[in-house]
Parts: C-alpha cells; structure tokens; sequence
C-alpha cells in the first residue's frame, strides 16, 4: 500500500514542478491524465473526472460552472478542450426533477453548456454536480469491482472501509444513479463513494486532493485483497504450438458470423496460460463482465473453445429475451465474440479494427484475475444479470460513444502482408493500405521497417526476403497479430548491376532473380492457403516492371526476373481463381523516388537523351511525374471490391510509354 501510494505522490509532484496548478482546470486536466494512464484504473475511455470553477463569458460575467470530462476523451491524453462548462445551478434545477429521461437528459445538458464547441458532457455529469466537493474523480478500478462483484459485495466493501464510503447499488449511470446518491447522501463524512459492480468516486476542495484520497482508497482495498484474497502465482507453461491456418480459420469463422472481416489477434502470457488451464473455464467466463460499459467491448461473454456457431446463437437468444424490455426497436448487433479463451489457443482479442482487438484483449486480461480472485476466495464471482448488461449494450447514449468513430474505411478488418515496405512503392502502399484502414505487417531487409509507421494497425519486421524460414516466421507473426492474410503485396526487389549479356556476372543474376522472382513464389506458396481462407477473399498485387513489356540493354538481369514473376502471378490467377483469390501485377515505368534512381543516376541518363533531369523524369505521353504515391493509389485500388471481376490483369503505370501503347 504504502509503495503503491508513495509512487502515485511521487508522479503528481514531479509532474506539477514541485507544486500546485495556479488554474483548476489545468490540476483537473493533470489528475485525470494520472488516473487514466493506470490501466488498473481506468481502461479506454471509461471513467470521468471533474472540478467546479468560474467560466467567464464574453461580457466579463463570473458564471458557476463545473468542467466535466466530455464523451470521446481519453483520461489518459484529455486536455483542456476535452471538458465541457456547464452552470452548476441548472444542473442542479435539473436534479430536483422527480424523473428525466436519457434524451431529455443529453439535451438539457447540451443547453446548459457554456461553450458550444465543448464535447458532449459525461452521461454522469449530474452525479458530479450533486457532489458537494470542487473536485472529484471516477474510475472503474479493478480492485473496487474485485471486492464489488461477488454475493456479499457491500458487506466486503464495508468490512474494507467502515462507514467512511457510501455504498451505492448498481444503478444505471445518468439521472437514476444521481437522484438515488443524492437520497442516499446524510452528510459530509464520506471520503469516496463506492458504486457496486461499477466503480469508485472521490471528492476534495482540490483536484490532488481528489486524487490523493482515489489512491488511498484503493490502496487500502489492494492491501485488503493481498491478505483475503492473494493472486495465484502465474504459470510458466510456455505456449502450445497454434497453426497459422487454424488461427486463420477461426477468423474466417468470426467474420462470417459477424457479416464483415474482423481482425483477431492471439495473445499467450503466464496469465493467460493459468485463466484457460482452470476446470470452470466455461462457468467463470460466461459470469458477465466486472463492468457494465465493458460489454461494448467485449461483449457480455467470452466464447469458451472454438465453436463460434454455438455463441451466435446464443448471443441471438440473449437478445431476443431482452430486446423487448426496450420501449424502441432495437436492431441486433452482429452476434460474433469479441473474447474468445481457449487451453490451447490462449486469449484472442476480435474488433473491427487491429485496436479494437486489442483493447478487447487488454480488457479481459483486467478480467481475468478479477474473475479468479473473487471466485477462489470471496465467495464466488458474481456478476450483473444479463437483462442489465443487455440494457448497457443497447443504451442508445452508450452507443453514441461508438458512433462518434465515424464510418469505416473500405480496407477496415483487413490483413496484408506488404514487402519492400521500408521504402519506395512498398513503403508507399503500406500508407495507401493503412490509410484505407486495412491492418498491414511489412517485410524489409532494413531494420527501419520496424518503425516505419505507428499505430495498432502496423507490424513491422525486419526479413531477408531471400531466407525461407525468416520470411515464414514473419508470415506467422503477422496471422498471430492480425488473425490472416487478406492481401499481399510483393514489392521487393533490385536491379542489379547493368551489363551486357556477355559481361554477366552469374552471381548477380542469381541475387536478382533469388529477391525479384524465388522469394515471391516463396511468399505465394506460404501464404496460399492463408488467402484460401481469406473471409473476403484473397487479394494479390505484384509490382511488375515496364521492362517486362519494354526491356532494355544492359538490364538482362532485372527484365528476366520481372517477365518471371509476371508470368508466375499469371499462372497463379489460373490456378487460384476457382478458391476467389485474385492476382494482377502492375508495370510500373520512371518511378524516380525509389532506391533504384539517384541523383547521379538521374543526371547520368538524362543526358544520354540530351534533357534535363525534370524533362526526363516526365519522358511519357502524358508528359506527367510517375511517383511511389501514383503505384500505390492503383495498388490499392486494385485490391479493393471495385476490381472484384479482375484477375490475372497487367497494369502499366508509366504515363503512357510508346514501346508499350
């Protein structure tokens, strides 16, 4: 406890100069970035904080208002922007109400904001506006919900602190939490509030104080759980070995329960390995979630093994016995997992996207140890029943939150494997793909493919395209992340050395056509069945060459190579079209930002043809600038739905060469 509360004093201090905010609303923004970088606190946008201070308007007036945490901000990167001011005195006009429904709520609070650029204020904002403090903080803390979910919840909570929290019961979050706290509050001698499977609450005259006594709090409940309750000691069973076709399988599966491609990522630690070895596996992971909001993440219940049928049919009764407790109709979410645990497969994450995978992972790696600490010796885990849950996930203000990530790209839920990713046209439709929203693992001979982009949507590693087992290690790298392969690009490739024919260097020859044609069947072959299994079907793109149509002297080498791979990718679309994968290669001309041309390069043939550098560079019948970006745009293009007819296709991208028109 003591370590716990001396490290969070230590953040604060040293984070704030050594003292206090001189602006409330900076302390404010200060505190709730602390209690949302601590994923034992507050996981992806849940939990809200606030403090009560004066707005001043254009005409000088002083207004009380309280700066709530707005919807969409994350606690852990919230800055000023990220609260609404509303007047404190018409929230709480609003709470002498004897009932307010969610849409008259929102809208009230809407009217009451003193700045109309401001986000949508909390659903809990008139909890915040009862309490009598300046300042007060909300998490959904794993400890609270530890002590909070089992049988005799309020009577651990009360054996943990005494009388000093108010214990709330569980209580849909907005008007009805407010109106019973403010029945339930008798005084001021509560240092927080204890919400039953839901969270903690704090207040102070100060936003460190509010903080202060947050940590305290939880402390004490950490200290308890150590002492009634201790952790189990993590397994060092290693992984069981999982079959890149399986995992891509079982995504095959996701998605066509769930009516779209999904990314899945697999996920193995000690705690991982002890959660799925338990014998009640199935009875504890199909409880319901430590909180409420977490269903919209994870759904009310993880899928226990691999029968991903059996779980849509289960989630459509669950919503067919609950649906009609809405007083509007309700449309059905896509029924497939968002969780799915399993002793040989580990814990997989399921979203629409590479981040949604993994936020539902990381949510329920919090769940687990929750999960196995209540239920080994506090009695039994126990968790909302699932008429409540079902009245969260389909809470038309909780749904809002995820509508405000706008309509999805065209490549959402999508995997690809582009190589040659660390620079040129690879690295430029590794951006064309990530843009379009599609998950992208990049293979390079150079170690700046790593981090050649950021986000939860990239993966990238460093691969000698040449090296069999290196570049199926990666191959498997990418389905562990990403679920499977939907398309690949393969964009690696060299030159070589020019000369004559009767000046070849076989060796030479031999390292062009090992990266630009070995190393591509290499890659079709590994990753076949994978796009078999692809649940939109398997999309590739090979970068061809103009020298294919409109070889060159002094280039044997690399128009070999590239009329090779041409021919590959045609018999490939042969053999492919009946599993739905599509091949078509692109023969791009002058594309001068690639590690192909340099300057001198560039100096040394445009004067062979008597024209500047910038006349060379636009030598075409359009008399336009090919660049990695235009190779990209087609790249991408071409593996979208509006080429769905096209297979086995040859693309010039080149201005328009007249050896080739």
């Amino acid at each position: 406890m003591v370590g716990r509360e001396g490290l969070m004093e230590n953040r604060w201090t040293s984070a704030s100069a050594g003292g206090e905010h001189d602006d409330d609303l900076d302390a404010c923004v200060h505190g709730s970035q602390l209690l949302g970088r601590d994923p034992a606190l507050v996981l992806h946008g849940g939990g809200n904080t606030s403090v009560k201070k004066p707005f001043h308007d254009l005409t000088g007036q002083e207004i009380d208002a309280l700066y709530v945490k707005g919807s969409g901000w994350d606690l852990a990167t919230i800055e000023r922007a990220g609260f609404a001011p509303l007047r404190h005195d018409r929230l709480l006009e609003l709470l002498a109400l004897d009932s307010l429904s969610d849409v008259d709520m929102m809208r009230e609070l809407s009217a009451a904001c003193l700045d109309p650029a401001a986000p949508a204020p909390s659903v809990e904002t008139l909890l915040h506006a009862l309490i009598p403090h300046k300042a007060v903080q909300h998490s959904h803390a794993d400890v609270i919900v530890t002590l909070t979910n089992t049988a005799e919840g309020e009577a651990t909570v009360r054996d943990v602190y005494g009388p000093e929290v108010l214990i709330i019961p569980y209580v849909m979050p907005g008007f009805d939490l407010a109106k019973v706290v403010s029945q339930m509050w008798d005084d001021d001698r509560y240092s927080g509030i204890v919400l039953l499977n839901h969270g903690l609450f704090t207040f102070a005259d100060t936003t460190r104080g509010a903080y202060e006594r947050h940590v305290e709090l939880i402390s004490r409940a950490e200290a308890w759980l150590d002492e009634h309750a201790p952790m189990a000691a993590p397994t060092t069973e290693s992984p069981p070995p999982c079959s890149c076709l399986r995992l891509a399988d079982l995504r095959r599966q996701l998605s066509e329960v769930a009516g779209k491609p999904l990314i899945v990522g697999r996920h193995w630690t000690p705690q991982v390995a002890r959660f799925v070895a338990r014998p009640d596996l199935d009875s504890l992971a199909n409880r319901g979630p430590l909180t409420p909001d977490h269903v919209l993440r994870t759904k009310r219940t993880a899928v226990v093994g691999t029968d991903v049928d059996a779980y849509a049919e289960a989630y459509r009764g669950y919503f067919n016995d609950n649906a009609a407790r809405s007083e509007e109709p309700l449309k059905m979410l896509d029924p497939a997992p968002r969780v799915l645990v399993d002793p040989e497969i580990g814990l997989l994450g399921i979203g629409d996207t590479a981040k949604a995978s993994a936020i539902s992972a990381e949510i329920y790696a919090h769940t687990m140890p929750v999960l196995e600490r209540a239920e080994d010796h506090l009695g039994g885990y126990v968790a909302l029943p699932p008429e409540e849950i079902f009245e969260v996930e389909y809470w038309s203000l909780e749904q809002a939150k995820l509508a405000l990530d706008g309509p999805k790209a065209r490549f959402t839920g999508c995997a690809a494997i582009v190589t040659g990713a660390a620079s040129g046209i690879g690295r430029a439709c590794a951006d064309a793909l990530l843009s379009q929203g599609c998950a992208v693992t990049g293979f390079d001979s150079s170690p700046a493919v790593e981090c050649a982009f950021e986000g939860p949507n990239w993966l990238g590693r460093e691969v000698d395209v040449t090296d069999t087992d290196a570049q199926q290690r990666a191959i498997d790298d990418a389905v562990e992340r990403f679920g499977g392969v939907d398309i690949v690009v393969a964009a690696a490739g060299i030159f070589g050395p020019s000369a004559p024919i009767q000046d070849l260097d076989f060796a030479d020859w031999r390292s062009v056509q090992a990266v630009n044609v070995d190393a591509i069947a290499q890659l079709l072959s590994s990753t076949h069945d994978l796009l078999a299994l692809s649940p939109i079907g398997g999309r590739v793109v090979i970068i061809g060459s103009k020298n294919v149509p409109a070889p060159g002297p002094g280039a044997a080498a690399y128009s070999a190579s590239k009329s090779a791979v041409t021919q590959l990718a045609r018999v490939a679309a042969i053999e492919w079209a009946e599993e739905g994968i599509r091949v078509n290669v692109v023969h791009p001309d002058a594309v001068f930002d690639t590690g192909l041309w340099n300057d001198e390069t560039l100096e040394a043939r445009a004067a062979q043809h008597g024209l500047t550098v910038e006349e060379y560079k636009s030598r075409n019948l359009l008399g336009t600038t090919v660049s990695s970006k235009s190779v990209a745009a087609v790249v991408a293009e071409l593996c979208s739905d509006t080429f769905a007819a096209t297979t086995g296709a040859q693309i010039p991208i080149d201005g328009g060469n007249i050896r080739v028109v």
